[in-house]
């Protein structure tokens, strides 16, 4: 393992984590608010990067260093973007801080706040904008920002990219993190855009367009976007919570003039359809609490957008809808975005890949001879890809189980502690009960809390790099 590269990586990343921190403190500075906590992060966060990115060291970088330095990264950032919470004094204590501060990189939406209108602008700012740097990953960030970190950098990608098979946009990996971060601004400064003309206030047009464009869901208001009672607003972040839950790379095809490409890609369809049948039921099954069909499909619309992209807004409190709408919504929080998008999840792909499996084993029962190659969008996928994608799902739902185990310690029902541990491995934030879209997670103890975090952080990075660091043929000697 070399040791000394993955810290000069993570003090590079820390150093662009302290540069980040200024802009929550020009924040604080423009609404004549105490600057310290901010200070006080950023000297650390920044003397830390130092002096680890000083560290010499050979550009020897494998898969293992990858994981490694991923899982490490992951968690630091989250570690000193807890300091402003904890300095500023409106958190009760440092797991409280950790937990908002994970919820944020992972764009999971989750929140221990009862009340988050009381926090200073800068806090407020500081927690959408660790929505926007997380939305992409914070590895592509550096590696977007910074003209060299060393070492290999695709395995750094391939380590923190969303999906079953990841592939570069263009043959060098940091031209391929420019372009992702090209088209993510475009989107924020659109919807930023989009939203003043609509009527939302400058400070809340930017800290909601982050919190949508990275699918994470955590608001300036209490009442989440049901706080500004408008529908250009509802439409408009239901379709970048749609549009972000949709592999970028199908984007760089449109730009790039291969439209009919882009439309052809087997999961883009898959996932519309599942959309589009969800909105259906639900709109269905909460019909007759409505007063006009038109509010109840817009309520349909927004909550299936929010919940299958795993942003987390809401606009009403579908904990009180129907059994089988909020049956709709939890199968959602499994399935998730697509690969290579911002939103958290199984992921698209791998449920129709698994589909597709179990296709193939039944016609095999029929006609045991017949030879069926599964394919995605008209190419095979080989079979270590397919054996990759039934071992995450069995982990995913491995990791779930026990994770759930602990939480339900705290005495909670089994639908707010399961909906909680699947909101927060899936990345989605709200789930059900106590933990519904008006409630939080301030109720539970500091070992779930813990326990909560690693499961947002284990599912941002899609289990792999964490479960890797637990064999010990990873930390043995070659």
């Amino acid at each position: 393992m070399n040791f000394r590269l993955v810290f000069k990586l993570t003090g590079k990343t820390l150093l662009v984590e302290a540069g980040a921190l200024l802009l929550p403190l020009l924040v604080c500075l423009f609404y004549r608010e105490n600057p310290l906590p901010f200070l006080l992060s950023i000297a650390m966060t920044g003397a830390v990067g130092l002096a680890l990115s000083l560290i010499r060291s050979n550009d020897h970088f494998f898969p293992r260093e990858g994981f490694f330095a991923v899982a490490l990264i992951w968690l630091l950032m989250s570690a000193f973007g807890a300091l402003p919470f904890f300095f500023s004094g409106f958190f009760p204590s440092y797991v409280d801080c950790f937990f908002e501060s994970v919820s944020g990189f992972t764009t999971t939406g989750a929140s221990v706040l009862t009340a988050v209108e009381p926090l200073p602008r800068g806090i407020l700012f500081w927690r959408s904008f660790m929505h926007w740097m997380g939305g992409m990953g914070v590895l592509i960030f550096t590696l977007a920002f910074l003209p060299k970190v060393g070492g290999r950098t695709q395995v750094l990608v391939q380590a923190e990219a969303t999906g079953p098979v990841s592939s570069k946009l263009v043959p060098k990996t940091a031209m391929s993190s420019r372009i992702l971060y090209c088209i993510y601004i475009v989107f924020t400064a659109a919807e930023t855009i989009a939203l003043r003309i609509a009527g939302m206030p400058w400070f809340d047009a930017i800290t909601t367009t982050f919190a949508t464009v990275c699918t994470g869901g955590l608001s300036v208001r209490n009442l989440s976007i049901a706080a500004y009672n408008s529908p250009a607003c509802e439409i408009i972040i239901t379709v970048f919570m749609l549009l972000c839950s949709l592999n970028f790379a199908l984007f760089f095809l449109v730009l790039t003039g291969r439209v009919r490409q882009a439309l052809g890609s087997d999961e883009l369809k898959f996932f519309l359809l599942a959309v589009v049948l969800a909105v259906v039921i639900v709109f269905g099954n909460i019909l007759p609490m409505y007063d006009t069909a038109g509010h109840a499909m817009r309520d349909a619309w927004f909550q299936v957008a929010s919940i299958v992209s795993t942003t987390g807004f809401a606009t009403t409190d579908f904990a009180l809808w129907p059994v089988l709408p909020q049956l709709i919504l939890l199968l959602l929080m499994f399935l998730g975005g697509c690969a290579g998008s911002t939103a958290g999840g199984i992921k698209a792909s791998r449920i129709l890949l698994m589909l597709r499996c179990a296709h193939r084993s039944l016609r095999r029962l029929i006609h045991p001879r017949s030879v069926k190659v599964v394919k995605l969008d008209g190419k095979p996928v080989d079979e270590d890809t397919l054996n990759t994608v039934f071992v995450f799902f069995l982990c995913f739902m491995g990791v779930l189980g026990l994770a759930c185990l602990v939480v339900c310690l705290d005495g909670f029902s089994l639908t707010t502690s399961f909906t909680a541990t699947l909101a927060c491995l899936s990345n989605t934030g709200p789930g059900l009960e106590s933990v519904g879209p008006m409630g939080n997670f301030s109720a539970f103890s500091a070992l779930s809390k813990w326990v909560l975090s690693a499961a947002m952080l284990i599912g941002r990075l899609e289990i792999f790099p964490i479960l890797i660091l637990l064999l010990p043929s990873t930390w043995r000697k070659d």
